[in-house]
């Protein structure tokens, strides 16, 4: 049997996005039990100039609505990026996986071999679908998890490896 596109990105996008925002309420547990405010660590950074962790669950998620939108051939949705909490983060999260739960895995077929072009600051880059799926957003959604995981890691938060794994 071959894999899919669709096999090979949404199931995945969705499994990590859910173990993201399990990372996520492990963190705000922690900050109540803690008494630490938990902008104090959804602004938390690894280095000065690296984003905050609100913002490395915002591009792991447009990355991954991205990824399935241009796979499947539609528009991708436009989220503002306005979230602080905890709560706002997941609740983004939740809004992401149910935009790929909703694509029809019909979409994504022939999608391998689909030219795709998107912005990436002031540069257009191209790509044909299965190099993009495997070189680019896959890649690149993984990035910004573990870098939340590790934000959070970092200031404290009692998570390991099977957190970012999740229950397999």
């Amino acid at each position: 049997m071959s894999l899919s596109m669709y096999s090979s990105s949404v199931p995945v996008l969705v499994c990590y996005l859910d173990n993201l925002a399990a990372i996520l309420k492990k963190g705000a547990d922690w900050a109540a039990e803690k008494k630490v405010d938990e902008k104090v660590l959804t602004s938390a950074r690894l280095y000065p100039d690296m984003f905050p962790l609100s913002r490395q669950v915002q591009i792991a998620t447009d990355v991954a609505k991205g990824c399935g939108a241009r796979l499947a051939g539609v528009e991708v949705p436009k989220f503002e990026d306005t979230e602080e909490t905890f709560a706002e983060l997941i609740a983004r999260i939740g809004k992401t996986t149910a935009f790929l739960q909703s694509l029809d895995k019909a979409a994504f077929e022939g999608s391998e071999s689909r030219k795709i072009t998107l912005k990436a600051g002031p540069r257009e880059l191209e790509f044909i679908g299965d190099f993009f799926l495997r070189n680019w957003a896959l890649p690149n959604v993984y990035f910004h998890i573990t870098t939340t995981y590790n934000i959070l890691r970092h200031n404290g938060v009692p998570i390991g490896k099977m957190d970012f794994l999740g229950a397999q």
